[in-house]
């Protein structure tokens, strides 16, 4: 009496199929062979998982990240954008003023009083790096409250991280010019990209202990 296999994979874009090469009710079975055949199944049912879900996270993220950044281009939108870029100078501008520093704002622009000013453009409000987040976090398997949480909590810390980096370059920028290009060219760019990962994966982590704590009190 031959027990059911897991049928191979066919050109990788098939689901396995259990199947059974004896038509007996699987009542009459012995009681090792159900078991078998109940594990084998289960043993089906996760290689069904594990095929489909990294490919829906990727496909669900491409089309977020493709979506987003198409919307992010229309004129509505970049006019958003620039108002955006206008608000966190403003609050960075704040915060210098709180901490003892000294300078002027202009729209988008921070000025020292030595005459040097950086300003935020297009693509230097971490408006690029938290689509990323967002559509990793939408792709991710979760229920929608996590999401949620997840999206708020994610953007506000790549935020508070962009608002430090603005005032770091401000005073980079006063002393060394060399170091003004690594640090906006290079340094600042990889730690916000870096930031938006450990964020993803913390939220990740934590709705899988979640979830495991949720199945384990069932």
């Amino acid at each position: 009496m031959a027990t059911p296999v897991c049928a191979k994979w066919s050109a990788g874009l098939r689901f396995p199929k259990c199947a059974e090469s004896s038509t007996e009710p699987e009542w009459q079975y012995p009681l090792a062979a159900r078991r078998k055949i109940d594990t084998n199944r289960a043993l089906c049912y996760h290689s069904i998982l594990t095929k489909i879900r990294p490919l829906r996270f990727v496909l669900v993220f491409a089309g977020c990240l493709l979506f987003a950044f198409g919307v992010l281009l229309t004129p509505p939108v970049q006019s958003a954008d620039v108002e955006f870029s206008r608000a966190l100078v403003k609050v960075s501008h704040g915060l210098l003023l709180a901490c003892g520093g000294h300078a002027t704002r202009d729209g988008a622009i921070l000025r020292s009083p030595g005459g040097f000013a950086v300003e935020m453009r297009d693509g230097c409000n971490a408006v690029n790096v938290t689509i990323l987040l967002w559509s990793a976090l939408l792709a991710f398997p979760a229920p929608w409250k996590m999401k949620a949480l997840g999206l708020m909590a994610g953007s506000a810390i790549v935020q508070m991280l962009n608002i430090l980096r603005f005032i770091s370059l401000f005073y980079i920028g006063q002393y060394s010019m060399t170091w003004f290009d690594f640090a906006h060219g290079y340094l600042w760019e990889s730690l916000l990209v870096l930031d938006t990962m450990v964020v993803f994966w913390l939220w990740a982590n934590r709705v899988a202990r979640l979830a495991a704590a949720t199945h384990a009190c069932d």
